[in-house]
């Protein structure tokens, strides 16, 4: 993977509209203080300056044959004959690209570096604060600076570590009877905590739930927060590591909690998806309504996991990755007849017909649903605050592990 960046980038965009300007001070004409300047074309601040680059740049991308990806906007990629492939995604004004053809990759280098003033970063290191390892046995990403700036920001580093980020049993809530903390200092932490789940699944639930208490926090949600810190201090070398796998076939795993919240009895849908060795897709969150049973609870969690492997499965269709039918495995037999059964009865007429979309899915052959032991249940780790020996074997099997690269990284 290589990395470009495109200096002053928003000064490429042309306004679709008519700008005016006063003139900057200490340059205007004299004689002429009264009059402005009209754009043709975009600057900084304005705000049609983002959607003026980006059509700036799309409509280059697909000057030079690019198709652009109908699920996400930002993904390009470009075919030659029935082999070649090359896949550029965009971050403002950062370029990531990959190919299979080393020619077609300097091909589109240089042509990037003579349409546009850019900075060639060479092989990818470093982007948006995660470290990435390319070796030849897979590609190891983590964000430990990061990390350690987050331990340092709030006074945590060289702090005893912890084996879990939540302690297990101990239900928070918003009302605890705890001293009231700083608003804003809670919000920063959690936020950083937030992004550091990039490249951290195993804290995405402890992020999720300190979420929940963001408009008025106490010192036990703090001291939570803080317990984090200690977590993440004990795993600071740790990241995910993908493989190189022959096949690169979609699984995906889903999970529920049951009511545990304990404000509004609501449950937590957790899920998580692998191509063949890390996780590439997880999320932990709590669902809308309250669930009258565990099934149902199970049911809405393997709906949300159904949206998101959909949407996996037509961006690896752009990459020429085509999947069959996504398997996410379920640990309720409940909720999975639920969804194999399109029959309305007693039972599921209480559910909302936004959460049967799943039926249609496994109908159409998008996804199956598949039975696993609870044991077996990597999504466990999205729903709840799971023991020590939990924790590390999930944690094995979501990729996450710690780094033993052989290359030197550098920013």
């Amino acid at each position: 993977m290589y990395q470009l960046d495109v200096k002053s980038a928003f000064l490429n965009g042309e306004l679709k509209e008519e700008v005016y300007v006063q003139q900057p001070q200490g340059f205007e004409i004299e004689g002429q203080e009264e009059m402005v300047y009209k754009l043709k074309k975009a600057l900084y601040g304005l705000k049609q300056a983002p959607k003026a680059w980006y059509n700036n740049i799309d409509n280059y991308f697909i000057e030079k044959g690019f198709e652009k990806s109908k699920n996400e906007p930002t993904l390009y990629v470009k075919r030659r004959g029935m082999v070649d492939i090359l896949i550029v995604t965009l971050y403002v004004d950062d370029l990531i690209f990959t190919g299979n053809n080393l020619k077609l990759i300097e091909d589109f280098r240089k042509e990037m570096m003579m349409r546009y003033e850019m900075n060639d970063l060479g092989i990818l290191h470093h982007f948006l604060g995660i470290e990435i390892y390319q070796e030849d046995d897979g590609v190891f990403i983590c964000q430990k600076k990061y990390a350690e700036k987050i331990l340092k920001k709030f006074e945590m580093f060289g702090c005893n570590p912890t084996d879990t980020p939540l302690v297990v049993n101990k239900k928070l809530k918003k009302e605890d009877g705890g001293m009231k903390v700083d608003v804003s200092n809670y919000r920063i932490l959690v936020g950083n905590i937030f992004y550091l789940t990039n490249t951290r699944p195993d804290i995405m639930f402890a992020a999720s739930l300190l979420s929940r208490f963001m408009n008025d926090p106490s010192h036990i949600h703090l001291g939570a927060a803080k317990r984090v810190l200690r977590y993440i201090h004990g795993t600071l070398d740790y990241g995910i590591k993908y493989e190189s796998k022959v096949e690169s076939k979609l699984i995906g795993f889903c999970d529920s909690d049951w009511a545990g919240c304990m404000d509004d009895m609501k449950s937590t849908s957790g899920y998580v998806f692998s191509l063949g060795s890390g996780a590439v897709s997880w999320c932990s969150k709590k669902q809308q309504i309250v669930a009258q049973s565990s099934a149902k609870a199970e049911y809405i969690s393997a709906g949300l996991a159904t949206q998101q492997a959909i949407w996996l499965k037509t961006i690896l269709e752009d990459f020429g990755e085509k999947q069959e039918a996504v398997t996410i495995h379920c640990d309720n037999k409940s909720a999975i007849t639920m969804a194999k059964n399109p029959v309305f009865h007693g039972r599921t007429k209480h559910i909302a017909i936004k959460h049967h979309f799943i039926r249609e899915a496994i109908e159409d052959d998008e996804v199956q649903l598949s039975f696993c032991k609870t044991n077996d249940q990597v999504a466990d780790i999205f729903t709840k605050a799971l023991p020590r020996e939990k924790i590390q074997k999930l944690r094995e099997a979501l990729g996450v592990k710690e780094q033993h690269m052989k290359g030197e990284n550098v920013e």
